[in-house]
């Protein structure tokens, strides 16, 4: 890895982080709870009754939405960070012997 590439690919997922505790901790958190409800509202009927299985299957499944927003979240602006840390790296680099005399 180069140096820009890695320096923002790093800066990309603080970045990322940051986000996500901004924008995506709540809703992560909101679309796997209707998620959870959904699913076990379809295994014990509804309206649900307040028994341990359906408030285990309602909390993992607002965790793995929060998992899932943070992954997208720092995947992404990782990766945009890489991007645009290669293209500094490919305009900054010095140009070789033999693309110097093929420009001439």
């Amino acid at each position: 890895m180069k140096k820009a590439a890695g320096r923002m690919t790093y800066m990309g997922a603080g970045v990322g982080l940051v986000l996500f505790a901004l924008f995506g901790l709540l809703p992560g958190s909101f679309l796997g709870g209707v998620m959870g409800l959904n699913i076990a509202g379809s295994l014990f009927g509804t309206p649900l009754t307040s028994n341990v299985l359906s408030r285990v299957i309602v909390g993992l499944s607002m965790l793995i939405g929060v998992m899932v927003s943070g992954i997208i979240f720092v995947a992404g602006f990782s990766t945009l960070g890489w991007l645009a840390g290669t293209a500094l790296d490919r305009l900054g680099a010095p140009k070789t012997e033999a693309e110097k005399v093929s420009i001439k």
